[in-house]
């Protein structure tokens, strides 16, 4: 194996370790929101720190990005089967 491959690898593994537990978060969150609005009715929540709300807002935006890149490699695949 070369290095440029190698380093294309890590690469590689790093975004999908990244975009998992980007997916994987929104969803542990999701479930956080929803418990509460079971228990109280209604959520609601505050961020006054503008770089964490810059860091979730590109983490979220990566998240879907991510997950758009899966439902085509997905559909193309299932294409090639067919």
């Amino acid at each position: 194996m070369k290095v440029a491959d190698k380093v294309s690898h890590r690469i590689l593994l790093f975004i999908h370790t990244l975009g998992l537990s980007c997916l994987g978060g929104a969803i542990f969150l999701e479930l956080l929101v929803f418990m509460d609005i079971l228990r109280r009715g209604y959520f609601m929540a505050v961020e006054n720190n503008p770089l964490i709300l810059a860091f979730e807002t590109f983490l979220t935006l990566f998240a879907l990005a991510y997950f758009i890149y899966l439902y085509h490699q997905l559909i193309r695949s299932l294409k090639r089967t067919v």
